[in-house]
């Protein structure tokens, strides 16, 4: 890159709850994309109850911390058939990538959902969701005004 650095930012939230759920979460996955098959069911049992803490911290469930949530634990349940296992790799790079880096691809998926943005789907609105920065908070506080 001409006169620019790549720089990566870690950014280890490990003083919130969610972050540990993540952790746990990816570490699961982990295990069960190396062989140990059980590692899917803890993955998926610790997804489910980290939907229901989020829905009852929230208040609601279709905050965007719930719908994340909700989302995430059904790519881990499509992902459950044996025809779709090797999906399960998707999630676990991704949760490893929010749990390091703060880049969580299902976040940013769901901002562009219809009831969670008021712009226009664009190509320029599509590229700034996905290649904008990690920030500390919520993906949808750089695209939509609330």
């Amino acid at each position: 890159m001409k006169g620019r650095e790549a720089v990566f930012m870690f950014m280890l939230e490990y003083k919130d709850i969610g972050w540990w759920y993540w952790l746990a979460t990816a570490i699961f996955l982990t295990m069960g994309v190396s062989g140990y098959a059980p590692g899917f069911q803890w993955a998926i049992s610790l997804s489910v109850f980290q939907l229901f803490h989020y829905v009852s911290l929230q208040r609601s469930v279709s905050s965007f911390p719930v719908q994340v949530r909700f989302w995430y634990l059904m790519l881990l349940l499509v992902s459950w058939f044996e025809s779709m296992h090797w999906l399960f790799w998707v999630p676990t790079i991704g949760t490893w990538a929010q749990i390091i880096f703060g880049y969580c691809t299902m976040a940013r998926l769901v901002s562009l959902f219809p009831w969670n943005r008021v712009e226009r789907f664009s190509m320029m609105m599509l590229k700034r969701t996905f290649l904008s920065a990690p920030k500390k908070g919520s993906v949808k506080q750089g695209f939509a005004p609330e």
